[in-house]
Order: structure tokens, then sequence, then C-alpha cells
């Protein structure tokens, strides 16, 4: 399937589907002073794709992560050994899946 952009009919059939007048009344529930109001800092306009990937794990990098401080919120998935072998039976068939090939010589 080749991918052709929607048009300005195509946005207002589905705006008016979901009862929307404009893509901004999906906004409305999102407090204004949270909303992106102009270009990221940092990024130009027309930023490639690994220019964004880059900024992002750079601001991603800022946060603090479990196992790197002491971190006393509970009931996360931290850090952990997982020994080899898991990897190894994970991939088995009968752990993999609950389904059974049919044996028509043991029907």
């Amino acid at each position: 399937m080749r991918y052709l952009p929607l048009t300005d009919a195509d946005r207002a059939q589905m705006l008016g589907v979901i009862g929307a007048n404009s893509i901004d009344d999906l906004f409305v529930d999102v407090p204004a002073e949270a909303r992106l109001s102009g270009p990221i800092e940092g990024l130009s306009n027309h930023a490639s794709e690994m220019a964004v990937e880059r900024h992002m794990a750079k601001l991603a990098g800022q946060n603090m992560v479990a196992g790197q401080v002491p971190f006393f919120l509970g009931a996360g998935a931290y850090r952990h050994h997982v020994p080899a072998s898991v990897d190894h039976l994970i991939q088995r068939g009968e752990f993999l899946t609950a389904y059974t090939p049919y044996q028509p010589e043991i029907a």
C-alpha cells in the first residue's frame, strides 16, 4: 500500500466522525502550559530523524535511573541478572506457544 497523505476533506470527515471541529479540539484537555507552542529547544525546524533521536537520547540521559542512585519507589522492574539458559529456553516451541501441532497418526 502506498503512502498517500490525507486531504483536508479526509481530515474533516474523520473529525466529523468523532465530533470534533478541528485538530486543536483533540487537545483541549491538555493544559495550555503543557502544550508545545514552538520549536523544540536545541533542534532546528527541519531536523533529521537521526538528529532528533540523538537530541532525545541526550535529554533522556539526564534522567535518574534505578540502579544508578538509591531508589526508593517500589515495585519497579530493575536491572537484574538473567541466566543465559533463559534465552535458549524461551525460544523452544513448548515454552513459546501453547500451539500443539496436529498429529494424525495419534488421532
